[in-house]
């Protein structure tokens, strides 16, 4: 079942669809998005800085992955008001649905997640990855399973790597950094805080492209303006 996507975009829909959906055109950032640390220069990941004034921040990671914790409608009831649902429509939205809500709204939730990964891997699948791992993109995982099974490259990629936000155990090994910014800074402890490895080693340039290396014993990682890793 398709539905025309939302005419109010999130910021990384507006950013890459290239659509200014909800904007009033203007284009002018806010000086607090101004400050935030630039995403990939390379790629089409949105530089928040440019989002149109009044643009609503990102949902929290995997928020829309999360089914409800109250009565949900059973999968006998879960049919549209015109037409039928495909057995995958059927499958994304078993458990998902909470009582007395539109189980076609629900739905248009996970393809609109598709829509957006779509429109982005079709630009820069390295984006689509990174936009997954930020949060900038919710509920990817179940979307992508069931309703758009294509993207499942893109979601392999994102499920290797991790934000700036600590990463707890990470698997050994090169990773590359989704930005260019000169402010990424990264380091690997081990479990008793012990660092085992920082970056850069030496000060960045802009275009420098950026990797760190996580040692084996790497207990928690983290970074500050790098936005997103990816093994290398």
């Amino acid at each position: 079942m398709h539905r025309r996507p939302a005419a109010a975009a999130v910021l990384l829909a507006a950013a890459l669809t290239l659509t200014a959906c909800g904007s009033d055109g203007d284009g002018k950032a806010s000086a607090d998005a101004a400050a935030t640390p630039k995403p990939p220069a390379s790629s089409s990941v949105p530089d928040p800085a440019d989002a149109p004034p009044g643009t609503a921040a990102p949902a929290a990671p995997g928020a829309p992955d999360a089914k409800p914790t109250g009565p949900v409608l059973p999968d006998a009831k879960l049919t549209p008001k015109t037409g039928t649902f495909k057995e995958n429509e059927k499958k994304y939205l078993s458990g998902r649905v909470p009582a007395k809500t539109d189980p076609a709204a629900v739905l248009q939730n996970g393809q609109e997640t598709c829509q957006r990964i779509e429109r982005t891997a079709k630009r820069d699948k390295d984006a689509a990855a990174a936009a997954i791992i930020s949060g900038d993109i919710t509920g990817a995982k179940d979307a992508v399973e069931l309703l758009c099974p294509e993207q499942k490259p893109v979601l392999a990629v994102a499920a290797r790597g991790f934000g700036d936000a600590p990463a707890t155990a990470p698997a050994p090994g090169t990773y590359r950094a989704l930005t260019q910014s000169t402010t990424c800074t990264w380091e690997a402890t081990d479990k008793d805080g012990a660092v085992l490895a920082s970056g850069p080693q030496a000060p960045l340039k802009a275009g420098d492209r950026i990797t760190a290396t996580v040692p084996a014993g790497t207990s928690t990682f983290r970074s500050t303006g790098c936005y997103a890793w990816v093994p290398a």
